[in-house]
């Protein structure tokens, strides 16, 4: 007999290394004297997408297009050190960093243009596709590399807000920010083989402000599959130090055919110290899938798992308990 269930888990994740260990990020933002705009961080990319963010920062303060900037990224010998690709911290901590340095390149390119261009002020000045002009009299204008002599670079540092825990009374503020979500999803269990299918998912995910809404919802689907991978699949298999299931054919993980329908929902409510509003959500997607599921199974079977994975085999042991 099939027997379907539902459940929900709401999780909140707190970004960075927290507890008032210092979570610093630098970059460099540079035009050189050809007019290049060229961004340099050390923030390893491995999938999230934290070169595309960050590209897409900078061509939003000064007005270019992604293919204009040049990011040099993962090489020690040219970059500053942006902390790890961990604890989903690159959107907002380096991405800060990048903002900032960015926004002091683009201050001077402006009062370069000023003085360029004659003007008593600022005032009016846009930027756009490596030109500078007067939004009044947009003939009034001069190229970026018509103004750099020698090339303009600029370092800034951001430095994540976090307080250390009391020991004694456990009080603080070890993280920020946080991001929430909630996942609900529905399950089939069949009570004669102890398989589970996850049949659908929702998908509810707080990102402060969406940069870009497909990466987001790339993320939102890598997470669920590990998360579902996590709760009903993986299992090392560890006896006396040694990893039985050492190999993909006795460690099973999600396939396409094991994903569900998912319905992806993303909840923006801007963060005022974030960049842009964004936070990061590289690992946060991940958290919520494993307990609904478990909730769903429970709703569908009346047996609450304690131990994951929930596999076939604990599936029947618990049905046959049961009777």
């Amino acid at each position: 007999m099939k027997k379907r269930g539902k459940g929900i888990a709401a999780t909140f994740y707190g970004t960075g290394y927290g507890n008032g260990f210092p979570d610093v990020s630098k970059a460099v933002a540079e035009v050189d004297h050809d007019g290049n705009v060229n961004i340099y961080v050390c923030a390893t990319e491995v999938g999230q997408g934290a070169k595309t963010i960050i590209i897409q920062m900078v061509a939003e303060i000064l007005g270019l297009g992604m293919n204009d900037i040049h990011l040099i990224s993962e090489d020690t010998s040219q970059t500053l050190d942006t902390g790890t690709a961990a604890a989903s911290r690159q959107t907002y901590n380096t991405g800060n960093a990048v903002k900032k340095a960015v926004e002091v390149l683009k201050s001077k390119l402006l009062e370069k243009a000023k003085e360029h261009l004659k003007l008593p002020s600022l005032l009016g000045l846009e930027v756009k596709d490596k030109v500078i002009y007067l939004k009044t009299f947009p003939k009034k204008r001069v190229c970026f590399k018509d103004l750099i002599e020698e090339k303009i670079s600029v370092e800034e540092t951001f430095t994540a807000q976090t307080v250390q825990m009391d020991e004694e009374t456990g009080q603080g503020a070890p993280y920020w920010p946080y991001t929430f979500s909630c996942y609900g999803v529905e399950v089939e269990v069949d009570t004669e083989t102890g398989i589970i299918e996850v049949i659908k998912g929702v998908c509810a995910q707080d990102v402060g402000r969406a940069i870009n809404p497909e990466l987001i919802e790339g993320q939102i689907d890598g997470g669920f599959s590990m998360g579902l991978g996590y709760g009903i699949m993986e299992k090392l298999n560890c006896k006396d130090g040694e990893i039985k299931n050492n190999k993909f054919s006795k460690y099973l993980i999600p396939t396409a055919l094991d994903m569900p329908e998912l319905e992806k929902i993303i909840v923006e409510d801007p963060e005022s110290s974030a960049p842009f509003g964004a936070k990061g959500i590289g690992e946060p997607v991940i958290l919520p899938a494993a307990p609904a599921i478990l909730n769903a199974i429970y709703d569908a079977i009346g047996v609450r798992f304690y131990e994951i994975p929930v596999t076939p085999d604990k599936v029947l042991s618990e049905i046959n308990r049961e009777i």
